[in-house]
């Protein structure tokens, strides 16, 4: 894609006015859903814990980015990245400590610690660990690597196989089923936790390869929380909350993360964000609805595929291959090609708004 073709002055805002126009969208987005369902914008909508989650986070943010920037938490910056990328070395990584907790503790009082809420806190919160301990383990090294690929994978995995037999054991037996369009659904049985698993460590995975610009990974998480929030609404108003506060608590975030970044996510937010989409979309069967929500985290993880694969059916004699993307994830291709971040991260957040537009027509 040419990179002149989304040039334009709405894809070149700076970081503070974009934040700014996402949230009053989402703010707006949330008010006209409510009011077309009826809910209206007290204690049961999407409005209020979406604008409460966004303060908490805001606020606490206040006092734990300082707090980071104390214990040396300054990110490494890989050497063989975008080279506008090594400024940002030293700025404070896991920022995923305080808005993950703050956010997901809202929706548990808020729900009364409903079930399907403790079960997706959990999972999100044990994600969050994974990454919390990837983050440490690259302070502590002093490097941009963390625990071993195997052992992050090896953890994911354990986790997901965990919360999927507490589903099993805990949740009423259609939950083995997806919603499609026109109303339909696709009954798939026993089927039904090989996918919820995968979807699990897949989900995961993307939102943390999503993670690397200026707020990129809040700004759509946001936005596809916000979405999932609605596509649940009708049949799980306690997963509505847990979708809309975390959505919140992204945005909260993100007055710390736009362009110039205060504090990165690190895998402790990432990795935490994957679990939370995942764990509502099996819990109500929408994983399909998953799907259509996060197609471009779809497309980060795809595009990391591709080049490797590329890579290595093109290699010649001397080992050498040729790629297929100047750089992956997809992100990184596009600043190559001349976009500014906020470029990048504005049009992502444009094809989140659509995709999630798509889910909302087809299936809510």
């Amino acid at each position: 894609m040419d990179a002149k073709f989304l040039s334009t002055e709405s894809l070149s805002l700076s970081g503070k006015k974009l934040l700014w126009v996402l949230g009053s969208s989402l703010i707006v987005m949330a008010i006209v859903l409510d009011g077309l369902s009826g809910r209206g914008w007290g204690s049961e909508s999407l409005t209020l814990p979406l604008v409460v989650g966004a303060l908490l986070s805001a606020l606490i943010g206040h006092w734990a980015v300082p707090g980071l920037r104390a214990l040396k938490t300054g990110q490494f910056i890989r050497e063989d990245g975008p080279q506008g990328h090594l400024k940002k070395a030293g700025t404070p990584t896991m920022g995923g400590i305080f808005f993950v907790p703050t956010a997901v503790g809202l929706a548990l009082i808020w729900t009364g610690f409903a079930p399907t809420v403790v079960g997706a806190a959990l999972i999100t919160l044990a994600y969050a660990a994974i990454g919390w301990v990837d983050d440490w383990q690259v302070l502590r090294r002093r490097s941009n690597k963390g625990i071993s690929p195997r052992m992050k994978l090896v953890l994911q995995v354990g986790c997901a196989v965990t919360f999927c037999l507490w589903a099993i054991a805990t949740q009423p037996v259609n939950i083995s089923t997806v919603a499609l369009p026109l109303g339909l659904t696709l009954p798939l049985g026993l089927l039904f936790w090989p996918l919820a698993g995968f979807t699990l460590v897949a989900e995961s995975n993307a939102t943390n390869l999503t993670d690397g610009l200026d707020g990129l990974m809040a700004g759509t998480g946001a936005i596809a929380l916000l979405g999932l929030a609605a596509l649940v609404a009708p049949a799980h108003p306690e997963l509505m909350i847990f979708c809309a506060a975390l959505s919140g608590g992204c945005l909260g975030f993100l007055s710390h993360n736009r362009n110039p970044a205060r504090v990165f996510m690190g895998d402790t937010g990432s990795l935490a964000l994957g679990g939370a989409l995942a764990a509502v979309g099996i819990l109500s069967g929408n994983l399909f609805g998953l799907l259509l929500l996060t197609l471009l985290f779809f497309a980060e993880t795809l595009s990391v595929i591709l080049q490797v694969a590329y890579y290595k059916a093109t290699k010649n004699d001397d080992g050498i291959g040729r790629r297929l993307f100047k750089m992956a994830p997809l992100h990184h291709h596009f600043e190559l090609s001349g976009w500014t971040e906020t470029q990048v991260v504005s049009s992502f957040y444009v094809v989140t708004a659509l995709s999630t537009l798509l889910a909302l027509s087809l299936l809510g």
